[in-house]
């Protein structure tokens, strides 16, 4: 807060130029407001501001609104605030060499009302913006959903800065993986993590965006490194880069990870990861590698609702034969009799079908 107070008290005072030809008694109030604001005393600030007269239209009148306006800021009436500082600068009666600082503090007024719209038209997109500047417009095109216009002002600022925040790199790579650039975001997620080549965190997020731009193998070889290393992943958060793949619509993807890291010993291959993995490659239309994981599952517990698995996955590769023995093992697990002769009923008449094409196709 004091910071913030410093700010508003030294935009307060009126240029010297302004003060050769501001009403002396005018710039006597302006000045005595300055002072008890200082002082944090707002009511005697408010006092001089209200003993001001000023003409309509005049100057006096803009500098009138202009203090008031920063005076309401100071005490968090941030939207009485944006509504004299606007009507000040709108005035046209403000000199010149302050009208900068103005609209930076009115673009931050309406940042913080969440008019981003209005933060775009005041700042623009300047070429030699500051930092914070920069930052503005960013959140501004955030807000705006206009991520696309955000980024390159970002990079703009990090390639010139090559000792950027971490926070900006962060949002190039949230940014991009947003838009579904995943190798972009990729590679400043590089740069990131070769400022924190310790730091778990960064491995992860790496080898989940190298999954999602399709490169599983990559992601493997990252979650590999950051292994030897000797960082250490929970469960959890390896189980979640499987999950994120399935999200996404990417069950082949998500198999081949999850199929990599089991074999790998990053995770434990127990009954409920083998069963996700054979959903993945069912989802992926891989279906002989999903009933045989089923079939290991079957056979391990005895679960109807497996065979039944591989029955469907057989029946769906056309494996008639196959099916019926599947079909057999679940009847006998316990399935539901009705879904089982309803199958059998299709497989043993598509498997009689075929025979007799066999047998015709021999005469």
């Amino acid at each position: 807060m004091p910071r913030l107070l410093l700010l508003i008290s030294l935009l307060f005072a009126v240029s010297a130029q302004a003060a050769q030809s501001v009403d002396p008694s005018v710039f006597k109030a302006l000045e005595r407001a300055q002072s008890a604001q200082e002082k944090g005393d707002y009511g005697a600030a408010h006092r001089a501001l209200k003993q001001a007269e000023a003409k309509p239209g005049s100057a006096e009148e803009a500098l009138l609104w202009r203090s008031r306006a920063y005076l309401a800021w100071a005490e968090g009436n941030n939207r009485q605030a944006l509504e004299l500082l606007d009507k000040a600068i709108a005035s046209g009666k403000l000199d010149e060499s302050i009208l900068p600082n103005e609209r930076l503090n009115l673009a931050k007024l309406n940042l913080v009302g969440r008019r981003y719209a209005k933060v775009v038209s005041l700042l623009g997109s300047p070429a030699n913006a500051s930092e914070e500047v920069l930052q503005m417009l960013v959140q501004a095109y955030q807000g705006l959903g206009q991520h696309a216009k955000a980024l390159p002002l970002a990079e703009r600022y990090v390639q010139s800065n090559p000792n950027a925040a971490d926070t900006w790199l962060q949002f190039l790579v949230a940014g991009n993986a947003e838009l579904k650039r995943y190798e972009t975001a990729e590679r400043w997620q590089s740069r990131l993590l070769a400022r924190h080549p310790n730091q778990a965190k960064s491995w992860r997020q790496l080898a989940g965006l190298q999954q999602m731009a399709g490169d599983e193998d990559k992601a493997l070889a990252t979650l590999r490194a950051a292994h030897a290393k000797g960082l250490r992943f929970s469960e959890a958060e390896l189980d979640n880069l499987v999950l994120l793949a399935g999200a996404a619509g990417q069950p082949w993807q998500g198999a081949k990870l999850l199929q990599g890291m089991l074999e790998s010993r990053l995770l434990a291959s127990d009954a409920k990861r083998r069963e996700r993995l054979g959903m993945l490659w069912w989802q992926a239309r891989e279906r002989s590698e999903a009933a045989q994981i089923y079939r290991d599952l079957a056979a391990q517990s005895g679960s109807a609702k497996f065979w039944l698995n591989v029955a469907q996955l057989e029946l769906e590769q056309a494996h008639w034969q196959a099916g019926l023995d599947a079909l057999k093992q679940a009847e006998r697990a316990g399935a539901e009799r009705r879904k089982v002769r309803s199958w059998r009923e299709w497989a043993e008449g598509e498997l009689s079908f075929e025979r007799q094409r066999q047998v015709a196709s021999t005469r």
